[in-house]
C-alpha cells in the first residue's frame, strides 16, 4: 500500500492503517513523498499509466504546490496536509464543480472534527474557512479523451500544524493547530486525511447519480456566503442565496432575479 520513502514523518506513516480503519475505497494503493512538485502532477501522469480509481498521493513539502486560476499554495514542509486521489468515474464535465463541492465538505467534516470549537464555514466554489479565515482548497482537474471525461483528480491542501503565516497571508490564514485554541490536542494530519478520503468516497456516488441535491442541506448549514453582499471578478453584484443542485452560487440582485455564478473569484462587499 505505501512506497516509503526518507523524510516521511511518523503521522504520515501511520495514515494507511487510519484509512484501513474507516473501510472505504479510497486512498489505496497509496504513496507517500518526502518531496513532490505537486501531488497532482504525480496523480496525473500516473492515471495515463492506469493507476487505479481510489490512488492517492500525500506529500510533506510540495514545490510547485497550486490552487485555482494558477495560484502557488503556499505550505512549509510537514506542517500542512497535502494529498491528490484519483477517481475514476464516468462524469460529465459539468460535474466538476460539484465535485469540488462535496470535496470542500469533506474537508470541512474533517476540519470541524479535529477543531470541535472552530467555526468552519464553506466559500463558493472551493475554500473552507476558519472565522473567515482560509484553512483549505480544493482543485478538481479533469483528464479527458475527446469530450469524455476518464478521470478526475481531487487535490487538497489543508493547512494543519502552521501557526506562523507570512506576513501577506496571515491576515487571511490559519490551520488546524491555531483553530484548536489553547489546550487543544495536537491535530494529526494521517487522521485529517483519512477523514477527508472517507467524507469524499461518502458521497461520490451521490453526486455522480443525483447532482448535490442530496448535499444540500449540509452546504447550506456550512455556506459563509449566503445573505452576503458580494461582487465577481466581471463586476456583477448581489446577495448570496445558496447554491443549486449543479454546484452554482445564486445570488439575487438589487432587481430581486436570482442568477447563477458558474465560476470565478467572489468577494465579500
Amino acid at each position: 500500500m505505501i512506497v516509503p520513502t526518507r523524510g516521511i514523518s511518523r503521522e504520515l506513516k501511520d495514515a494507511p492503517a487510519h484509512v484501513d480503519a474507516r473501510g472505504g475505497a479510497l486512498g489505496r494503493p497509496m504513496r507517500l513523498l518526502a518531496t513532490t512538485t505537486s501531488t497532482s502532477d504525480e496523480a496525473k501522469r500516473a492515471a495515463k499509466q492506469d493507476a487505479p480509481h481510489g490512488a492517492t498521493w500525500v506529500a510533506e513539502e510540495q514545490t510547485a504546490g497550486r490552487g485555482r486560476q494558477g495560484r502557488s499554495w503556499w505550505a512549509p514542509a510537514g506542517e500542512s496536509l497535502l494529498f491528490s486521489v484519483l477517481v475514476r468515474y464516468a462524469y460529465p464535465p459539468a460535474r466538476l464543480p460539484q465535485i469540488a463541492l462535496l470535496a470542500g465538505l469533506a474537508v470541512f467534516d474533517a476540519v470541524a472534527k479535529a477543531a470541535p470549537a472552530a467555526k468552519v464555514q464553506l466559500k463558493w466554489p472551493n475554500d473552507v474557512l476558519v472565522d473567515g479565515k482560509k484553512i483549505g482548497g480544493v482543485l478538481v482537474e479533469a483528464i479527458t479523451s475527446g469530450a469524455r471525461v476518464e478521470a478526475v483528480v481531487i487535490g487538497v491542501g489543508v493547512n494543519v500544524h502552521t501557526r506562523v503565516f507570512p506576513p501577506a497571508i496571515a491576515e487571511r490564514s490559519t490551520s488546524i493547530a491555531l483553530a484548536g485554541g489553547p489546550g487543544a490536542a495536537t491535530p494529526d494530519r494521517g487522521v485529517v486525511l483519512a477523514d477527508t478520503l472517507a467524507g469524499i468516497d461518502h458521497d461520490l456516488h451521490v453526486v455522480a447519480a443525483r447532482g448535490l441535491s442530496l448535499l444540500r442541506a449540509r452546504l447550506e448549514a456550512g455556506d459563509v456566503l449566503r445573505g452576503r453582499r458580494v461582487r465577481s471578478d466581471g463586476g456583477d453584484e448581489g446577495v448570496g442565496t445558496g447554491i443549486d443542485d449543479e454546484g452554482r452560487l445564486l445570488i439575487r440582485r438589487d432587481d430581486g432575479r436570482i442568477v447563477p455564478w458558474v465560476a470565478g473569484e467572489v468577494h465579500l462587499v
